[in-house]
């Protein structure tokens, strides 16, 4: 007598860096109830280098696929659901074409890069009936959550609004002006891209929905006209001349897994992923700040800059009974490497850390007329203090009961998109703007989540 395999089928279409996550979840931890049957790019190169990995390290067979192939793999392979991991501009024609095909989804934040994408994706799912789960892990992450757990469970009363700055390095935030996301029309800026988690955040802090956003920013570190008011010439393949030390310099050749996945590939595609950050072509902001007004009567002030010294954030959440304050450090400082090349944020840990400003986190309440208290933040095993673990539990196994409602649908991705949209049309005409005003497609993801 034959068992039935009930596995779910997946396949991956997007593999640079950040699909290994997804790879060694399911060829590890959930092979029990995970089938990774296919994975695909737009480079065959990055697609047939996992393949080898997953072959060695796991000692299993995938197949590879080109993308333009997906509605027929998804039908003729019995696929359940397509893990998207691919550069933002694109999760919107791959979502689209998965559900239609007939397979749920599961995508990378942030969902998509503008309004109109946003609306097809959301009519789409109305009408296919699927589902589209967006992961956002930072919900998972301890601190995150004791954050949660602290407003929710009423610490400080009724919440007024909150002060939320992040400050990404000149490692980390860099990267961004060296890759795909430099270009708007790509990535939709930092505001999108990278502060949709930020956002997602503030909206799960809340639980509450962003109604109107004022932002002003720009480019006013990186790129090729503020090298040039600063004396900084251009970089031949990320090495800035006379200077075979520069912090700012990317020798893709340094790194096994870099080299591997872009440097050998470029043949294909030409994707340079060393662009200098001091050249030509960059159309995204490096300095943002927003003032969002929610549905409940909170306001957020918010920034993001891309080129500080350290990296991390600090949020303060006001109400009627007292403050919150959460402090994370992540990387006290950028010192220069040896031999010039800096630690890519994307493949490697940099536990640096200093007297002044040590790594670490720290979560603080103050009722008034109190003294301040220490929230104990307690961690579990795995990247992202265990939250990487709990996510991935969330995708494969299933959401289970969870008092924080950390898991993410297709509502919570077009709202956590939402103020980034809104962000970058108040940017372009200097003035606020009213997240009603903007077809999102919320309220057929609203009718889809009310049916499902």
């Amino acid at each position: 007598m034959s068992t039935q395999n009930t596995r779910t089928r997946y396949v991956i279409v997007g593999m640079g860096s950040r699909c290994a996550m997804y790879v060694d979840a399911i060829l590890g931890a959930h092979a029990d109830v995970a089938e990774l049957v296919a994975v695909a790019d737009s480079n065959p190169g990055r697609a047939e280098h996992h393949r080898g990995r997953i072959a060695a390290e796991h000692g299993a067979e995938v197949e590879t696929f080109d993308p333009g192939e997906l509605t027929a793999v998804v039908q003729s392979r019995d696929i359940d659901r397509v893990i998207i991991t691919s550069p933002d501009v694109t999760h919107a024609d791959y979502i689209v074409e998965s559900l239609t095909a007939g397979a749920d989804v599961v995508v990378e934040k942030p969902l998509t890069v503008d309004a109109e994408s946003s609306a097809r994706i959301a009519r789409t799912v109305e009408e296919t009936g699927r589902d589209v789960t967006v992961t956002f892990n930072y919900r998972y992450s301890p601190r995150n959550t004791a954050l949660k757990a602290a407003i929710q469970d009423g610490a400080i009363g009724t919440v007024t609004s909150i002060d939320f700055t992040w400050v990404l390095d000149t490692v980390h935030g860099a990267d961004y002006f060296r890759r795909w996301h430099r270009a708007k029309e790509n990535s939709g800026g930092l505001l999108i891209h990278k502060a949709s988690h930020h956002f997602d955040l503030v909206n799960w802090w809340l639980d509450d929905s962003p109604q109107k956003v004022y932002a002003s920013g720009g480019l006013k570190f990186y790129g090729a006209e503020n090298a040039a008011a600063r004396g900084i010439s251009p970089a031949e393949r990320g090495t800035r001349e006379g200077s075979a030390s520069d912090p700012f310099a990317l020798d893709l050749r340094t790194d096994e897994t870099l080299r591997a996945l872009y440097l050998e590939n470029e043949h294909h595609d030409g994707y340079r992923r060393d662009q200098d950050v001091f050249g030509e072509g960059i159309t995204i902001e490096d300095n943002l700040a927003l003032i969002v007004d929610y549905a409940r009567g909170p306001v957020l002030n918010y920034s993001l800059n891309a080129h500080s010294p350290w990296e991390g954030y600090r949020v303060a959440v006001n109400g009627t009974e007292g403050r919150l304050e959460l402090e994370v450090v992540e990387r006290a400082a950028v010192l220069p490497a040896s031999g010039g090349s800096p630690v890519d944020p994307s493949v490697s840990e940099d536990g640096r850390s200093s007297a002044a400003r040590a790594k670490g986190e720290r979560l603080v309440l103050q009722r008034h007329w109190n003294e301040a208290e220490e929230i104990e933040i307690v961690q579990g095993e795995g990247a992202h203090g265990g939250g990487d673990r709990l996510l991935l539990a969330d995708i494969f196994t299933g959401p289970g009961e969870d008092p924080h409602h950390r898991p993410a649908g297709l509502v919570d991705g077009i709202e956590a998109i939402a103020v980034g949209v809104c962000g970058n049309a108040s940017l372009a005409a200097g003035a606020p703007v009213q997240v009603a005003d903007v077809e999102l497609g919320l309220g057929a993801a609203a009718t889809a989540a009310a049916a499902s």
